[in-house]
């Protein structure tokens, strides 16, 4: 009785795959070597000494993204800064025609990544130095000889740290598999999957939660990572009708029917980012200005609480539209579809099915950013009210993670059809010039 023989990993996929795992690595390395001229532990105590201020959940948020700020590593900024560019220049595609024109073209689109990298630098650089004075100003002992020269350090180590990231994400799209920054963050976020369950388990052995909590906790987790996967994957289907046409010299073009697939989340997690960013500034400003008004704010918008949450709720819905009617041009679409020959069944062509798919993108969007803002809320209060203040695997960290590995694995999956696609032609071949050689031709 022979063994079963185990299916073989395509050579082309297993280096991918392997240069993927070597760069992931690299970077979980770096991203525990601490900057020097810094005081881990005094800036740790400062971070947990302001538990629900603004300045914790700014630091929340990058670690969150797969930095490092509360333990000021040399990756301490991660991938926010290049987040942060290529927002930017995405957002200005909408609103800047020029910009919007080079986004349609292959060497506009070259142009305009090396704009993002160069933009990358300069925020990595103002992002550097903002850390670095604030950790000077506001942090006591953080950094034991401030000057000049530990200035100057701890920015350049920051910002050379950042733009090592974007190269390392760059790497990883090109000769690995899948989106190099967001799978960087991915494993930042499911690496703090262990500490934080080994964490649990001492609050449940000192009796800080209870063991009832904590199971009810898991149990809503697994609901809502099923949740935002069966979301992710739910799609609007638009039908698409395609008229018979005459190509020339005799050839036919039959008619189809096709559909435009609009998903519900189209934003992302990005509404979610940006409500966090937006609702940081007030209480970030009053820590460094001591502003009463901000401060009084500040207190009045803790995290968690009932005002909180409604406002991010709010901010959600708000930045979902927003976003996504940066990053999806219904006019746009309706303009190839009447190129094409294509139309929407009972719909004109041009202006009429560009309302046609505002309309529905409206209507989807609402359910959309209402799931968001569920899936941002839950998590935390769920934390909060069984116990546990400092969790780390909220609604934020659930998009990234499900999103990211549902996109790798229908990339690992895409390669391995077109590498049999590719087996097969290459087998096709063989036996044409075997009919050839056969017949003399």
């Amino acid at each position: 009785m022979t063994a079963p023989r185990l299916p073989q990993i395509d050579p082309e996929l297993r280096d991918k795959l392997l240069f993927t795992a070597l760069a992931v690595l690299v970077y979980r390395v770096g991203a525990h070597i601490t900057a020097p001229v810094v005081n881990v532990q005094v800036l740790s105590d400062f971070i947990k000494n302001s538990a629900g201020t603004g300045t914790q959940t700014l630091f929340s948020l990058y670690d969150a993204l797969g930095g490092g700020l509360s333990r000021a590593t040399i990756f301490a900024l991660g991938i926010m800064p290049y987040i942060s560019a290529s927002i930017v220049f995405q957002l200005g595609g909408g609103v800047i025609p020029t910009i919007g024109k080079m986004q349609k073209d292959e060497e506009g689109r070259k142009k305009l990544t090396q704009w993002t990298r160069y933009l990358t630098v300069a925020i990595s650089f103002s992002q550097a130095y903002t850390f670095t004075l604030f950790v000077e100003s506001t942090v006591p002992g953080a950094i034991p000889y401030p000057g000049l020269v530990s200035r100057f350090i701890m920015v350049s180590t920051l910002t050379v740290g950042a733009i090592f990231v974007m190269w390392l994400g760059e790497q990883i799209t090109e000769r690995g598999i899948g989106n190099g920054m967001s799978l960087l963050i991915t494993v930042s976020i499911l690496e703090r999957v262990w500490p934080a369950f080994l964490t649990t388990i001492g609050y449940i052995r000192d009796g800080i939660v209870s063991l009832g909590g904590v199971v009810l906790l898991g149990i809503v987790l697994v609901a809502m990572i099923a949740a935002v996967v069966a979301m992710t994957l739910a799609a609007r289907r638009i039908p698409i009708q395609i008229p018979r046409k005459v190509m020339g010299r005799g050839r036919i073009r039959e008619g189809q029917k096709t559909f435009i697939p609009i998903r519900l989340i189209t934003a992302g997690v990005m509404p979610i980012i940006f409500a966090q960013t937006v609702i940081i500034v007030p209480s970030t400003v009053a820590q460094f200005t001591g502003n009463e008004t901000l401060l009084s704010l500040t207190s009045f918008l803790i995290p968690g609480g009932l005002p909180y949450n409604l406002l991010f709720a709010f901010l959600i819905v708000v930045f979902s539209y927003f976003y996504t009617s940066i990053v999806f041009n219904s006019v746009d679409l309706s303009e190839n579809l009447k190129k094409q020959g294509a139309f929407i069944p009972g719909v004109k062509p041009g202006a009429a099915t560009a309302d046609y798919i505002d309309g529905v993108l409206g209507r989807i969007t609402l359910p959309g950013s209402l799931f968001l803002a569920v899936v941002a809320i839950i998590p935390i209060s769920m934390a909060k009210a069984v116990g546990i203040q400092q969790f780390q695997f909220g609604g934020t960290s659930i998009l990234i993670v499900v999103g990211v590995l549902l996109d790798t694995i229908a990339q690992i999956e895409q390669h391995r059809q077109l590498r049999k696609y590719d087996g097969f032609m290459k087998s096709g071949r063989i036996k044409f010039r075997g009919r050839q050689s056969r017949f003399g031709m």
